[in-house]
């Protein structure tokens, strides 16, 4: 079963606010990654106005979705959350792949 199935979502205010303030976070050019341990895998995808209008919001979300997914047995149980940047549109896939590398090796997250 995929862990972005719909009761494996972050859904409420107060579990984004928590791992907003107390899960682990590494900055990359396109993202900021959040991380905090769980027993299941639980994860969003955020973008804000600022990355575009809303194809362009949508389209970062895939883009974070899509790699996120390429990594899922990859990586340790937890709540996830990926907020987009503003540049996430000015890297190409490859780009994006290596930054996930990247913030999942600094956070420690493959198992």
């Amino acid at each position: 079963m995929s862990c972005l199935s719909k009761q494996h979502r972050l859904n409420s205010k107060k579990d984004f606010n928590e791992l907003y303030k107390s899960g682990k976070k590494w900055h990359t050019d396109s993202f900021v990654a959040f991380y905090k341990p769980a027993q299941e895998t639980y994860a969003a995808f955020v973008t804000s106005k600022r990355v575009g209008n809303a194809v362009h919001r949508n389209r970062a979300r895939r883009r974070l979705r899509a790699l996120f997914l390429s990594y899922e047995n990859k990586t340790l149980t937890g709540k996830y959350i990926f907020v987009a940047k503003d540049k996430i549109h000015e890297n190409d896939f490859a780009k994006l792949k290596k930054d996930f590398q990247f913030a999942f090796k600094r956070l420690e997250l493959l198992k």
